[in-house]
């Protein structure tokens, strides 16, 4: 569905991403992995559009999509989250994702508004809708950013680090939202440090290092390569990852 090809980014003289290959398939779920640095983010920033490639060739649905800005992108069904969770402060928790469904989604009237009580729903946040974004904790931010992206009917959701400063129970509840999101059939690409629940979610995970994919497979496999704990994760946390 969503296929990357060569992918190289740039910053003056530092190379963040080099000739990277990437491939989501429909309603597929794909872990990313790495230390920090790694280039995990510039590839999810250059997925969605936010960056431009020095150079490879992005395609969905076989069209190539390269070209196209964040804005572009998401109104042909690839959406986002952040790592910092990025609600309009001065708007209800409902008045976010109507923002999302008209521009991101371009739906208009009550198609937008049953969107957004679909999504709010889905995320567990109904009872919310009339709070406002800033008041809203950490983990209700998290749900705001999914149930936002959401709003916009993607068919890809790409996801950057969504568990980050979770309890162990508030994770809990956000992997069964996700696990949700993948039943409707929606793609999903995840980028996230705490393995444990990332693999609760992904049937294909990616570890990344120094700007290339290092590793591609089972997520336990993948998890037990030589050079994955090498870079990444060391024998301990390897361990307590694959159970």
């Amino acid at each position: 569905m969503l296929t990357a090809t060569g992918l190289s980014k740039r910053f003056g003289a530092l190379v963040v991403l080099s000739d990277v290959d990437f491939s989501v398939r429909a309603g597929e779920a794909v872990g990313i992995v790495g230390p920090n640095g790694a280039g995990k983010t510039t590839l999810l920033n250059i997925l969605s559009g936010t960056y431009p490639p020095s150079s490879g060739r992005i395609a969905f649905r076989g069209t190539d999509v390269s070209g196209l800005d964040a804005a572009a992108r998401c109104r042909i069904g690839i959406a986002r989250s952040h790592q910092i969770p990025r609600p309009f402060h001065g708007m209800t928790v409902f008045e976010n994702l109507l923002v999302a469904a008209r521009a991101g989604g371009g739906l208009r009237g009550r198609a937008a508004e049953q969107k957004c009580l679909d999504a709010l729903g889905q995320c567990g946040m109904l009872k919310l809708s009339n709070r406002p974004g800033a008041t809203l904790g950490l983990l209700d931010r998290k749900r705001l950013e999914l149930a936002r992206a959401l709003a916009t009917g993607p068919d890809v959701l790409l996801l950057d680090e969504i568990g980050g400063g979770l309890t162990d129970g508030e994770a809990a509840e956000l992997v069964a939202i996700i696990l949700a999101i993948r039943a409707r059939g929606i793609a999903v690409v995840w980028i996230e440090h705490i393995v444990h629940i990332l693999v609760q979610v992904v049937e294909r995970l990616v570890c990344m290092d120094a700007g290339r994919i290092i590793a591609e497979g089972d997520p336990k496999s993948v998890l037990r390569d030589a050079a994955v704990i090498d870079a990444y994760l060391g024998p301990s946390a390897a361990h307590a990852a694959v159970g």
